[in-house]
């Protein structure tokens, strides 16, 4: 069974701008067309980077039909239409699919802490109703449930469900899946200090935090990869590691809404519970992306 790669490389999971207390499409217009100008490969709308929890759902669709309208086909975009709540999953999804794009993000339930039943069954029926491309997403230190690699297994023999995003952490059970499924579903990272680790086990690329800041530099990373340059890729993962940390140094997205504020794309507004960056985490963050050269 053949199945569709979405993308390869780098997909920048894209900070929502906020004005007013509002979404601000023509800050986020200008962020998609700076991030495909400097060579990623992929967009993810909405994700959980993109403050989907505090999003209302007309704001959650206008973001995401915008995303697609602005990329206008340049490169893929992704959806983010994850939910604790089947019935609402599944709506938000197929709305995607309808506004044309390429693949949606779908996040494991959070708080329900569901069963492995439970999530082949909650993502068998994500993906039968959405019938475009499905990634799945584990990070279970924000959901509390991790998806198993025997379940990936099963799940893996959907037509429509192609690759995974993986932020569990730990390798051993990744290289378990990857036993399971290889051939049968894309990897991608989910965690930006595992990217060539994880390429390593076949991964094709990674969804990322770091590149709304370093896209093209994020970008080099599985450029250098695919070119067989391993030590190459090797050396900018370990390059990158503290501005990595610094941009977890609270709560994602926290700090890269600051980030990418202080580069002048966005307020750095953000809504409650989600509060501004500390003052001495957002000093060492700026230092930092000084030394990477950015203008902050």
């Amino acid at each position: 069974m053949q199945k569709k790669t979405v993308f390869r490389g780098i997909a920048t999971a894209l900070i929502t701008p906020f004005k007013d207390g509002r979404v601000d499409f023509n800050a986020y217009g200008r962020f998609i067309d700076w991030q495909i100008e400097n060579g990623i490969n992929a967009l993810v709308a909405c994700g959980t980077t993109g403050e989907s929890s505090t999003l209302s759902d007309k704001e959650h669709r206008a973001a995401i039909a915008y995303a697609v309208q602005r990329a206008a086909g340049r490169v893929p975009v992704i959806a983010g239409t994850g939910s604790n709540e089947l019935d609402y999953a599944v709506d938000l999804s197929k709305y995607a699919a309808s506004v044309g794009v390429d693949a949606i993000l779908v996040v494991t339930p959070y708080y329900n802490k569901a069963t492995q039943k439970g999530l082949v069954g909650m993502y068998t029926a994500i993906a039968d109703a959405a019938k475009v491309p499905t990634i799945l997403y584990n990070v279970p230190s924000r959901t509390g449930v991790n998806i198993e690699p025997k379940t990936y297994a099963e799940l893996a023999e959907h037509p429509n469900i192609v690759a995974f995003k993986e932020a569990n952490g730990n390798i051993s059970k990744i290289v378990e899946t990857m036993s399971y499924v290889r051939g049968k579903l894309d990897l991608y990272s989910g965690n930006d200090d595992q990217i060539v680790p994880l390429m390593s086990m076949g991964g094709i690329g990674a969804i990322s935090v770091l590149s709304n800041i370093l896209p093209r530099e994020t970008v080099e990373i599985t450029d250098r990869f695919f070119a067989g340059d391993v030590a190459g890729a090797a050396e900018l993962q370990c390059r990158y590691h503290a501005l990595i940390d610094a941009l977890f140094s609270e709560v994602n997205p926290i700090p890269v809404k600051a980030a990418v504020a202080a580069m002048g794309f966005t307020e750095n507004t953000l809504r409650l519970p989600l509060t501004e960056l500390e003052e001495g985490h957002k000093e060492t963050l700026l230092a930092l992306m000084r030394k990477e050269g950015l203008d902050v």
